[in-house]
């Protein structure tokens, strides 16, 4: 029996089944609430903004045939817990960011953020244009998920510091939040990498039980109050230049739509990726200010620290090449971005040096 099956069979599954018959008399008049679950806690910045934008556009681009009822971390399940939930039927889909799911299969970790990876555009082509979406099909039906890009960051900061980070012998012991294959590699360093959910970041790093954090960037950081606590801040990282966040459908819920109400989730998805993007690019700088304004040191790390950010990476990444698909995925996304960052660091990447020096920006 395949996980899918054998989730579907599961209790939890029945407890949907339940409730799917409940709601039977408003299905059978053409209208239907989708349940959806998120990684976020309700009102965090920018992410659950991201959340809201592609329910309501789900819900208004039906005309309320389908009716997204959201619901934030913990209000149904924990932040943790939504893969599985959709997964079993308890909720029709999922707003979040794979890689904290990389225990189901480290092939997630391309359609979510891989360190010194892709940016968001370059990501873009990939997924559209260059074969990403059939391999996040091939990954995601595994679990019985429809899966979508809704939403991205940008580049992600390199994070909270309690103290400056002067060498690669000062992460050794570092308690440091960070998910994904970004903590992996701060593991190899010797940190003791803590995973938590957006929600708790705050509350961990106020009471010492963690020594650092990376959370997004300066305006979701800002909202988050980081700078209430450390003023040592990291503005470039290696580990999200570019994360996606998913939008992961119950793979028979997907089905049982209609055409146009499977075109109107990719396209609600659509709009929501580029819509969260828009929504941090246009905060980031002004909030930067203010964090500086405020007393937060800005820093950057030496280059001998992302030389040794550059070699953890290269092991994490490669570690599961023995996975037939996640190599699939590993190839097809390598040669996607050799295409993409040849191009960009020419055009680009070349006008926007020369720009910032003529314009003195």
């Amino acid at each position: 029996m395949d996980r899918r099956s054998f989730l579907k069979n599961s209790a939890l599954g029945g407890t949907a089944a339940a409730a799917a018959t409940l709601a039977a008399p408003a299905y059978a008049q053409g209208k239907r609430t989708l349940t959806m679950v998120t990684t976020w806690g309700r009102g965090l910045a920018g992410v659950h903004d991201s959340a809201q934008y592609a329910a309501d556009a789900i819900t208004e681009m039906t005309d309320g045939a389908l009716t997204v009822d959201l619901k934030a971390a913990g209000e149904l399940v924990g932040a943790f817990e939504v893969f599985d939930a959709v997964t079993a039927g308890q909720a029709d889909l999922y707003h979040g960011v794979d890689y904290y799911f990389l225990s189901q299969h480290p092939a997630l970790s391309f359609f979510s953020q891989v360190p010194f990876g892709m940016t968001f555009q370059e990501f873009n082509n990939w997924f559209y244009h260059d074969g990403g979406r059939d391999l996040a099909d091939e990954v995601y039906s595994i679990f019985g998920i429809k899966s979508f890009p809704v939403g991205n960051t940008g580049p992600q900061s390199g994070g909270w510091f309690a103290k400056e980070m002067n060498g690669v012998e000062d992460f050794q012991g570092l308690r440091f939040r960070m998910p994904g294959q970004g903590g992996q590699v701060l593991g190899k360093l010797g940190a003791s990498v803590q995973n938590l959910p957006g929600a708790e970041v705050y509350q961990a790093l106020a009471s010492g039980a963690i020594d650092g954090t990376e959370w997004i960037g300066p305006w979701a950081d800002e909202k988050a109050g980081f700078q209430e606590i450390t003023k040592f801040y990291y503005t470039a990282g290696f580990h999200e230049p570019g994360p996606n966040l998913n939008l992961n459908m119950n793979l028979d819920v997907y089905e049982s739509l209609t055409p146009s109400q499977q075109s109107i989730v990719a396209n609600a998805a659509r709009a929501s990726n580029l819509w969260t993007m828009s929504l941090f690019m246009a905060n980031n700088s002004a909030a930067l200010q203010r964090l500086q304004s405020s007393g937060v040191k800005l820093m950057s790390f030496s280059d001998a620290i992302w030389d040794a950010f550059g070699a953890a990476a290269k092991e994490v990444v490669e570690e599961s090449l023995g996975d037939d698909l996640y190599k699939s995925c590993y190839d097809s996304y390598m040669a996607s971005l050799n295409s993409s960052a040849t191009w960009g660091s020419r055009s680009e990447g070349a006008f926007s040096a020369q720009r910032n020096r003529v314009m003195g920006l």
